[in-house]
């Protein structure tokens, strides 16, 4: 029986704790919901040349490395991807560790290189940070903690509130690369595949979207932790519009299909770290998916679904390969703990 009055594992899952713990603990005791504005992954402020967005998050995967990155090419790309989705350019960077005693040099010297080149292709630099250590066994590894600033793009007109009916959903390629690879490297599982995480910065395709669509573009947001399905159901309940994809038309890594199904889990709920959702006008959405492909980490881009009309309350539903419909929900917790 889960115990409400202490912090339960899964409250950092993305899903329905998570939410809980946002809206009825950390909001009230920080002076209410104007603290967290819109409660999207980078806050927009009014700055005296323009729009800054502003992000911040922290890191804790494990294991430390996995293949296709580990978690300080993970922390850059994650901070710029919430810059990317508000339709922001990167300023600045900070970076901050918490380290275990113990913890190799060699190993560390290799995370924050990663850190470093991603930032460095990315063109931002890392400008301030912090740095922590703890005793031996208090903390497995370390923990990473990035922030960013960014200046919103001039065509970047983005939110719930400009989700429209009949509006498309496009999505950047195969969903739970991130999270498969990750949980099948931690528990030494092979397949007769390897499997990468999909680990990267998502910026040039956000930054195409917005440059040449403009205002078609309505929202936009990378589907990490509780994966497309959360971002659903965020976006159905932020919009209080119905949405409906298809099963059909979602783009999926056959590896990763086979290792979700044989450990039981539901592949719409598995992270990326590397994906990009874009909600965009009807007119655009050919063009969108077009822009996308030029990238190639968006080579299987593909439209998955449609924005409805009004509901109360308002609900995603996917449309199975049978022709049967399924509601989609938000993961109660996290299946699969400390992936990013």
């Amino acid at each position: 029986m889960a115990d409400a009055e202490h912090i339960q594992l899964a409250h950092g899952g993305g899903g329905q704790l998570t939410e809980e713990l946002i809206r009825d603990v950390i909001l009230p005791s920080l002076g209410g919901p104007q603290v967290a504005g819109r409660l999207l992954d980078s806050a927009v402020l009014a700055g005296a040349r323009g729009a800054l967005a502003l992000t911040t998050d922290s890191y804790v995967v494990q294991p430390l490395e996995f293949p296709g990155g580990d978690i300080g090419g993970l922390a850059i790309c994650g901070t710029l991807n919430d810059l990317a989705v508000a339709g922001a350019k990167p300023l600045a960077l900070s970076l901050s560790l918490v380290l275990a005693e113990g913890m190799e040099l060699a190993l560390l010297r290799r995370l924050l290189e990663s850190a470093g080149r991603e930032a460095h292709q990315a063109g931002v630099a890392v400008v301030t940070g912090d740095t922590k250590v703890v005793e031996r066994g208090s903390l497995e590894g370390m923990v990473v903690t990035t922030a960013g600033v960014g200046e919103v793009m001039a065509r970047a007109e983005l939110g719930f509130d400009r989700v429209r009916e009949g509006d498309r959903i496009v999505l950047s390629g195969p969903l739970g690369e991130h999270g498969i690879a990750v949980l099948l490297c931690r528990r030494q599982l092979s397949l007769s595949a390897d499997l990468a995480s999909d680990c990267a910065h998502i910026g040039g395709l956000a930054a195409s979207l917005v440059h040449e669509l403009g205002p078609a573009v309505r929202f936009m947001r990378d589907p990490t932790r509780g994966g497309l399905a959360s971002t659903l159901v965020e976006l159905s309940a932020g919009a209080g519009r119905d949405v409906e994809i298809a099963e059909a038309a979602v783009p999926v890594n056959p590896t990763a299909l086979a290792a979700a199904e044989m450990l039981g889990l539901d592949l719409l709920t598995v992270a990326n770290e590397g994906k990009l959702v874009a909600v965009v006008s009807p007119e655009a959405a050919a063009e969108a998916v077009a822009i996308l492909r030029r990238h190639p980490i968006a080579s299987r881009a593909a439209v998955i679904g449609t924005v409805c009309g009004t509901g109360v309350p308002a609900l995603v539903e996917m449309v199975t390969r049978l022709g049967g419909r399924r509601v989609i929900q938000m993961p109660y917790g996290e299946e699969l703990p400390r992936i990013c």
